[in-house]
Parts: structure tokens; sequence; C-alpha cells
């Protein structure tokens, strides 16, 4: 309580000092009148009455009670956005009252999940129904949850003597989802998967069986066999069977978030778009694919298809960070003991060499098929590594962009 008396107190001097230079002003001349007299007195100390009762008026200028919206203009429905992108966000702003406001100087303030803040300033003129129109764009947006805070309107007399601010709360957040690419095919995956005999790259990586494991919706390109002519009489639209799939080996994905392996935060950004690539390409071919992704939070995904699957495992992308203290070695040996053998291992991760190259071999003892992608490999070093992985039998890419991804798996982006 004293601590904001003393505050208060110590306020008082600093907002009311252009209050007591008016005042004196209005006093002055109050008392020229009275002792000198004379027109000229009279029409000092009325044009000062009325310029103090118009700095009165200031402080019921509306500006506490402002009104507004806010609209994110090229954001999707769900308030979604993707990493690189900039978010057009545009405010509009009514101020009630009647006392003529020469301009309001506006902020608007974007709060990352992290703490980190992105301020927008600008100053717009109301027009003569005191509305306004304030239109800004944000910086490139790096993925995580975004808030907006308080915007913060100010405005001041003709004279710049007095400051009236008030706040506007529109709440409203975004998701920046990690950047990701299409890609076409990855040939030396469905080549392992399916046998070196098969000769089509463009079907399916999973070959269906002849066992209805339910309905779905037509797709245009069905034959006439595939189409489930009692739920289509039933629902009034075209309808699809659904065949089991065959059993192949589980795929799992590896994310390393060790902090000591990424001397860039680029370098983690980017392994998170390769492997919310390779997940969105998994979900264009109903492929099951699991995730392994430990730091700050194990988190570990089971190879499933569907939707749920794939919704979890976005969000979880979304805030991932590479806050983990266990050595990728670590990581996998806690993990390894729940694999099948048999299992596809991609280990995403900017590291190499002789470490590496003796998890990989450990893992061919345990009888699974590793295969590393390497994020921003060294230009000095990437055909030597590779040509080294290539000796011990493991497929490995040497990935430096998101846009080489498509390309090194053996297809073109979308």
């Amino acid at each position: 309580m004293r601590e904001a008396i003393v505050q208060k107190l110590t306020e008082i001097p600093n907002m009311s000092r252009q209050f007591w230079a008016v005042l004196l002003s209005l006093l002055g001349s109050l008392g020229f009148l009275l002792f000198q007299g004379g027109k000229l007195a009279l029409m000092l100390f009325v044009i000062i009455l009325v310029l103090s009762v118009y700095l009165l008026l200031g402080q019921w200028s509306g500006i506490k009670r402002t009104q507004g919206a806010r609209a994110l203009q090229n954001a999707e429905a769900s308030g979604m956005l993707e990493a690189g992108s900039s978010l057009s966000v545009a405010i509009q702003l009514q101020i009630p009252g009647f006392w003529p406001i020469p301009y309001i100087f506006v902020k608007d303030r974007l709060t990352h999940k992290n703490g980190s803040e992105l301020a927008f300033e600008s100053t717009i003129v109301p027009d003569w129904r005191r509305r306004g129109e304030w239109e800004y764009r944000t910086p490139a947006l790096r993925r995580g949850s975004y808030t907006f805070g308080a915007t913060e309107c100010v405005t001041e007399d003709i004279f710049g003597l007095f400051e009236h601010r008030g706040t506007l709360r529109l709440p409203s957040s975004i998701v920046v989802l990690p950047q990701t690419i299409q890609i076409r095919e990855w040939q030396q995956y469905h080549q392992m998967m399916k046998g070196t005999n098969h000769h089509s790259t463009t079907t399916r990586a999973v070959r269906e069986t002849t066992q209805i494991n339910g309905v779905r919706e037509y797709i245009y390109g069905d034959r006439l066999s595939r189409i489930h002519w009692n739920a289509t009489a039933k629902t009034g639209t075209w309808k699809s069977k659904e065949f089991e799939r065959e059993s192949l080996p589980k795929t799992y994905l590896i994310l390393d978030r060790n902090r000591k392996a990424y001397e860039n935060p680029d370098d983690f950004e980017l392994s998170v778009s390769v492997v919310a690539s390779l997940f969105q390409y998994g979900a264009g071919r109903s492929l099951a694919l699991g995730l392994v992704s430990t730091g700050a939070d194990d988190m570990y995904f089971e190879p499933k298809p569907g939707q749920n699957q794939q919704k979890a495992v976005q969000q979880h992308f979304i805030h991932v960070e590479a806050d983990g203290t266990y050595s990728l070695r670590q990581v996998l040996r806690e993990k390894v003991q729940n694999l099948v053998p048999g299992s596809f291992i991609t280990i995403i991760t900017p590291q190499y060499g002789e470490p590496v190259v003796q998890i990989f071999n450990w893992l061919k003892q345990l009888q699974l098929n590793p295969c590393h992608l390497w994020i921003n490999p060294i230009a000095n070093d990437k055909e030597a590594w590779l040509k080294r992985l290539h000796s011990i039998g493991v497929m490995g890419y040497a990935i430096h962009n998101l846009q080489e991804l498509p390309v090194v798996l053996g297809g073109r982006s979308g």
C-alpha cells in the first residue's frame, strides 16, 4: 500500500506539469484583465479561456472507450499459417464522442509462445465519423503459436500538451505450422518395402488385399468394380469399397532434438520441416509412420494411419524445440527395444562421423533398416559421408534446404 501511494505521488508532478502551466496562464490572463483592463486584456483572457476549456474537454475525447475489430486477412479460418509466411492484419477503430481528434497513434503486439514479441506502430487520421482503419503486414513468422496482446491507442490535442490513452482488447491467436513441401516419390524406400523386382513407382506404397475393410467416399477414377452399390443407394452419394492393405515393416522417423547438435536454429527448423513433409507424404499414401521425439518432453507415436495420428503429430510439430540433453544413442537405446525387427528407421539429424556410423552398425545388428537424412551437410564432406554410408549398406541423403528434399528422394517437388 505504501509503495502504491509513493508511486502515485511521484506520478503527479509528471502528469500535471502541463496542467499547472495552463492554469497559471489562465490565472495570469485573469489577473491582467482585473488589474489592467482594456480590450487587449479582455481578448487575451477570452482566448486563453477558450483554449483551456478545449484542453479540459480532452479528458472526454472518447479514446478510452475506443471500439474496434481485428481481421486476419490471409490466415485460414482455423487461424493457421505456414512458417515463412507473413500475416496481413487489418484493424478498424471507432472512437465515440465529439471532441476533435487530429490523429491516433496505434500500437499492436504479437507475442510468440516463447515470450518474444513483435510490435507494430502507426499513426492514422480518423474521418469525420471518427472512424479509422489500419492495415499492416508482419515479417515472415517462425513456427509456433502466437497471441495478440492489447492494442494501445494514443491521441493528443492540437498543441501536443496533453496525451490521452485508451486500450483496446481484441483477443485472437494464430498457429504457424512448420513449412512443408510436396514429395512425389521416395524411390529407394518403396524398393526396399516392396522388393527390388517391383517395377512401378507410381502405385500406392501399400498393396491392397481382397478383404473389404469398409466404405469410403468415391474418388474420381475408381473402377466400377470398386463401387459399393448398397451404400450408394442408401446414402444417395457415390461410395467405394475400402480394402485392407498388406502388412509392411513399420517405419519410424527419429527427430534428433539434442541442443548441442544444432549450431544454427535454422537447422532445427529444417529438420522439423523435413519430418513434417515426410508425414504429409505418408498421409497421402496411407503409410503408417511412427515418430520418436525426445527432448524436454518425450513423445512417441506408434506407426498408424489415419487423420487422428496426423493431427496429433502436426500439433507436436508446432511447439517442438531443440531442448534435449540426451545423445542420439541414448534416445535410441531406450526406444529401440520396443521396435520390431525389420522396421525401417529414418534418423533426421545434422550429426555425422564415426559415432553415427557406430549407431547405424548397432541398428543393423538388431535387424533394423536405418536411413540417414543429413541436415545442412558440410559441402567438403558431403560425398565422402554418403559413400561411407553406402559402404555399410545404409541409405543416406544430404539436405541443405527444404527444396532439395523431393529431388534427393527421387522425385520432383509438386
